[in-house]
């Protein structure tokens, strides 16, 4: 998998009719982090049961093509703390997630992403190298939220659930997916 620069993903898209895919990843814990406004020199608490008793983890493709429309594909996770259970997405939930998204989309893939250390393991580079005939990669710079956005869909689900103080942890999960939709 080689860096390439990112203009050539749309040109590389273009040639072989494909989607323009932007992947990336958030989370979601159980305590609230948004602002909120109270009486001057009195902090407003929120008591919050079960807090660090969990995570909703996100992963999300948008997806362009000229003359269609646009897409949004993505997958949720729950983490409960159970030692058997995965903390979040690992390098096959990205591959399968790909998978899907190239069914879904009926063609190439041209995919934007991240440098995150899931994306770089031997496991997804032999499956990228395996499926080059339908997915091409770009890696996009260390931290570049303005060039992906999939940022903003991510900044728009957790501004609504910032201030949720949920009671359980599907709570979070069905207000995430509620704002997916």
């Amino acid at each position: 998998m080689e860096e390439r620069d990112l203009a050539a993903g749309k040109s590389t898209a273009a040639t072989c009719d494909g989607w323009i895919v932007f992947e990336d990843e958030a989370g979601q814990s159980m305590t609230p982090r948004a602002r909120t406004w109270g009486r001057i020199g009195r902090t407003p608490v929120v008591r919050v049961r079960g807090r660090g008793s969990g995570r909703v983890s996100m992963a999300g493709m948008t997806c362009y093509k000229p003359g269609r429309r646009s897409r949004l594909i993505y997958a949720v996770r729950e983490y409960r703390g159970r030692k058997d259970e995965p903390k979040g997405f690992g390098w096959r939930d990205f591959r399968d997630l790909l998978i899907r998204a190239h069914r879904h989309l009926g063609g190439p893939i041209v995919l934007v992403w991240d440098n995150v250390r899931l994306h770089l393991t031997a496991g997804m580079r032999e499956f990228i190298a395996a499926n080059a005939g339908w997915l091409t990669v770009f890696q996009l710079p260390a931290y570049p939220p303005d060039l992906n956005p999939q940022e903003c869909i991510w900044s728009l689900v957790k501004r609504d659930i910032g201030n949720l103080a949920a009671a359980d942890l599907s709570q979070i999960t069905r207000a995430v997916k509620h704002r997916l939709k």
